[in-house]
């Protein structure tokens, strides 16, 4: 894919382009942008926290970019060396390439992702599709992957389909439409003006970016079942895209060391759960074998 598949006009990409510079100077930690050769062209990359903390990965839902960690990057960053990565084919600055969900290709591309910045090991934070790449990546890769970390993953529960016509329908109605289709995903406004920024870059983002129309690939019962690094599992039981008693009775049934919380009023875009992952990411008695 070029950039011209996935934006609706090149104007489109360039303000997408500016308004993404702009909100990265307010990431809340010093910062350092890199930039990685890939198989799949350059992935971006934000870097935060000290040299010798252990790293971690964030991997950002679709249909945005690394911006979406703003304001969880502050807690995590003085313990751990985060990297945030704007996926490929998304509306960040990584290459627009987009090959196939059901093939190995993504993990080659997290491979080259992280032989560029020197890790063989790692902690993954995902959300949504950073979820489903996450997942998929410690299924192939497991001695890569030392916790993972998820925000309504992809893959493990049922899409919801109706969502789908809702969202085209509400398409429709132009910018209302589009503002109330985001409501839908990420639950009514906060008085944080943070996130009220972040939804105003999303409003940005669905004026000008093709989303991707490939379903995401569910994980078989052994391949789930195969997962032995700790796990902390967050699900929403407003999501609208992803049928979240789903996603937590698989992981019972098939991954029963790991930790899955249910949020009955959450809804799809989680926020606010940086103090949670970090109380996983750094407890030591968190493991294979460990309880819920």
């Amino acid at each position: 894919m070029t950039a011209t598949d996935i934006y609706v006009t090149g104007e489109g990409e360039r303000e997408l382009r500016e308004r993404y510079q702009e909100l990265l100077t307010r990431w809340p930690v010093p910062s350092e942008r890199l930039r990685i050769p890939t198989r799949e062209g350059e992935t971006s990359v934000i870097t935060s926290g000290p040299p010798d903390a252990p790293p971690l990965l964030l991997l950002h839902g679709s249909s945005t970019t690394c911006v979406m960690w703003l304001g969880d990057v502050a807690t995590w960053a003085p313990h751990f060396r985060v990297y945030a990565v704007d996926l490929i084919g998304e509306p960040g600055p990584s290459a627009p390439s987009r090959p196939p969900l059901d093939s190995e290709a993504y993990a080659l591309w997290l491979d080259d992702v992280l032989d560029g910045l020197g890790l063989s090991r790692v902690s993954l934070v995902g959300a949504s599709l950073g979820g489903w790449l996450a997942v998929d990546y410690a299924i192939r890769r497991p001695g890569r992957v030392e916790r993972l970390a998820l925000l309504c993953p992809g893959g493990i529960g049922r899409q919801k389909a109706g969502f789908a016509f809702r969202a085209l329908f509400l398409l429709l109605f132009g910018e209302r439409g589009r503002r109330r289709l985001l409501s839908m995903v990420m639950g009514d406004a906060p008085s944080d003006p943070r996130f009220a920024a972040y939804l105003d870059y999303a409003a940005q983002i669905a004026r000008h970016f093709r989303p991707r129309r490939e379903r995401l690939p569910v994980f078989g019962d052994e391949a789930l079942g195969g997962l032995a690094m700790p796990m902390f599992v967050i699900v929403g039981g407003r999501d609208v895209l992803l049928d979240s008693r789903d996603t937590e009775r698989r992981l019972r049934r098939l991954v029963p060391h790991a930790t899955v919380r249910h949020l009955p009023d959450a809804p799809h875009g989680l926020r606010g759960h940086a103090e949670p992952i970090l109380a996983f990411l750094r407890d030591s008695t968190a493991s294979a074998g460990g309880g819920r």
